[in-house]
């Protein structure tokens, strides 16, 4: 066994580079030819002078000698070894077990139960899930219809599966398909072979034709599901830089949302459908105003005229709610008013999915034109007064805190000191420092104090006066109540949206330092999403509601692994197949209508 350098030169650029092929040589009567096992590629990180280490280590592992004649290797070499193995138990053609019968897929072999060992394994599960999820979408002849070639496809679904199953950056993408997944097993491509630039120009391909992709997997769930388009949810979130990304022009300093205004920003805008899928994204500079969106968001959309737009809050300008009258779109949004109203006694009460009582009251605007529909929860008015409780608890502390130190010697008792203090307690109050009266009372000297007193003043329409209350404003005159309440609430699922692209998807942070490197990090997490999304979907038909980190979880743990046994004719039998699923994981595969076990069974004799 030894490998082979060959020169070739590239039709297609007339550029040439080496190729490395393991080959073996083998006598055929009087004659000895070579048989080439496996193709190595082009870029063999193994340096030449351990070539011949390699492949005797190689044979070693083959053979039935294996652990018995250790060899000392250079760094590296082994797991270069142990992988070509792997290739070469991966390269015999598998038997999908879900086809063959029982009876007729009986191989009965004597072996040396001592001698088994088991070697390399790599998770499975959700990478066989994903793949059935882009085959429900048709992502990959998608992909292929946009010009990718097969290394490049290979890239994408490495990139977009990846994300879901170990969220991180490209980089750390890229060491999850070379050490520890098995879903080049599954497609029958080794990432081994590919480089970490080869997945940062894929990405950049993907964002190219963002628009396209987008379009195809949203008009895809539409037919699969049926999906009504009438309703559509827009909201914004933001992600911050590692470094000070100098060189990208979208990354800015502004508002985090994770506390992380120290960093450069960029911000992601997402439209989405009444059922949660994406049928659009957009990404803006770091420091952009909710409010200033909308309008090129809705008008690069195209969306239907009378579509129902569901908006937060910081989005419901009163110039955005003008411009989409004047637009013919119809608005469900929060009042951005600060003062809270109490909810009209002749209210309907509804129970939610929860069991949670909610109160509803709809009242029409003099000109008719627009409704408002108060609205009080019991389950939200206990937690509001909660939170309400615990802040001004802790603001009442601090302020007894430093009342008693006026009465204790070496303790700063001068009174624009101590007002500097209470203007910093106020700040970090949470608000609620308005509900307070505070007086100091001066000494006779008139520049120290000998008391502070405060009272508590609860101001009216606030969280502390009206927990659980708020209004929601239309312009959807003809709903009742219910209905109303209810597509709101759908609003509420998008924050769970962002939660899962930011925790559960790895939105967060990014490495990248160029513009188009960072927008196409957002979008592999966007197109993860629109997977997760529907796997979730599908399952919930079900009676499967587990989130995405519980159903990763427990598919994670289904691995690939080759099991080798020493037989009594003293040869090598290898054995690679996925392990057996457990209850909940069949649940899932049986769910989804897929084989329990990914991968096949290869077999190989040495």
């Amino acid at each position: 066994m030894y490998i082979r350098r060959t020169k070739t030169r590239s039709t297609a650029q007339g550029e040439s580079y080496y190729s490395h092929r393991l080959v073996r040589s083998e006598r055929v009567g009087t004659k000895v030819r070579q048989h080439t096992l496996l193709n190595l590629g082009s870029h063999f990180e193994v340096a030449q002078e351990h070539w011949p280490q390699l492949c005797a280590r190689v044979d070693q592992l083959l053979s039935p000698q294996a652990g018995l004649l250790p060899l000392e290797l250079p760094e590296g070499v082994e797991h270069k070894a142990q992988e070509i193995l792997a290739r070469l138990v991966a390269s015999e053609s598998p038997t999908p077990s879900a086809q063959v019968p029982e009876t007729a897929r009986a191989d009965i072999q004597s072996v040396d139960v001592n001698s088994l060992e088991l070697v390399r394994p790599r998770s499975v599960g959700v990478e066989h899930v994903g793949l059935w999820a882009m085959q429900q979408l048709r992502l990959e002849a998608l992909l292929e219809d946009l010009g990718l070639t097969g290394p490049q496809r290979a890239a994408a679904l490495g990139l977009i599966i990846g994300r879901m199953a170990a969220p991180g950056s490209e980089l750390a993408t890229h060491r999850w398909l070379q050490h520890s997944s098995a879903l080049g097993e599954l497609i029958d491509f080794d990432y081994a072979t590919m480089s970490l630039m080869q997945l940062y120009r894929t990405s950049d391909r993907l964002i190219r034709q963002r628009e396209r992709i987008e379009k195809a997997l949203f008009d895809r769930t539409v037919d699969l599901f049926g999906l009504d388009c009438t309703i559509t949810l827009y909201d914004l979130t933001n992600t911050y830089f590692e470094g000070d990304a100098g060189s990208n022009p979208k990354a800015r300093r502004g508002h985090s949302k994770e506390k992380r205004s120290d960093c450069p920003l960029l911000t992601l805008g997402l439209m989405l459908d009444g059922s949660g899928f994406v049928r659009r994204s957009e990404i803006f500079a770091g420091n952009v105003f909710e409010g200033k969106t909308l309008q090129s968001m809705l008008s690069a959309l195209q969306a239907p005229k009378g579509a129902l737009v569901v908006l937060d809050r910081g989005i419901a300008t009163a110039e955005n709610l003008s411009w989409m009258q004047q637009a013919g779109y119809r608005y469900l949004v929060v009042n951005r008013g600060r003062e809270r109203e109490s909810v009209p006694d002749d209210c309907i009460t509804i129970n939610t999915t929860s069991d949670e009582k909610v109160h509803l009251k709809k009242l029409r605007s003099e000109d008719g034109k627009e409704v408002r529909l108060y609205c009080y929860s019991e389950r939200r008015a206990k937690k509001e007064a909660g939170i309400a409780k615990r802040f001004m608890e802790r603001f009442e502390a601090k302020l007894d805190k430093l009342s008693e130190g006026l009465s204790r010697p070496r303790t700063t008792k001068r009174v624009d000191k101590l007002w500097e203090r209470i203007g910093r307690l106020k700040e970090k109050s949470h608000g609620v420092s308005q509900h307070y009266q505070i007086e100091l009372i001066l000494a006779e000297d008139g520049k120290t104090a000998k008391a502070l007193h405060w009272e508590r003043k609860p101001v009216k329409g606030t969280l502390v006066t009206h927990p659980g209350v708020y209004t929601l404003r239309s312009n959807e005159t003809d709903w009742d109540e219910e209905r109303m309440w209810r597509t709101y609430i759908m609003l509420t699922d998008l924050e769970a949206v962002f939660r899962s692209l930011k925790s559960e998807l790895g939105l967060r942070p990014i490495y990248h330092h160029k513009e188009e490197r960072s927008d196409g990090h957002l979008f592999i997490t966007v197109l993860a999403y629109q997977l997760v999304q529907f796997i979730r979907r599908t399952l919930r038909e079900k009676d499967i509601n587990d989130s995405w980190t519980g159903l990763r979880q427990t598919l994670n743990s289904q691995c690939r692994i080759t099991a080798t046994f020493r037989r009594t004719d003293n040869r090598t039998l290898h054995v690679r197949k996925a392990s057996k699923a457990e209850p909940k994981q069949l649940r899932i595969y049986n769910a989804l209508g897929i084989n329990p076990a990914p991968g096949g069974v290869n077999k190989l004799i040495a």
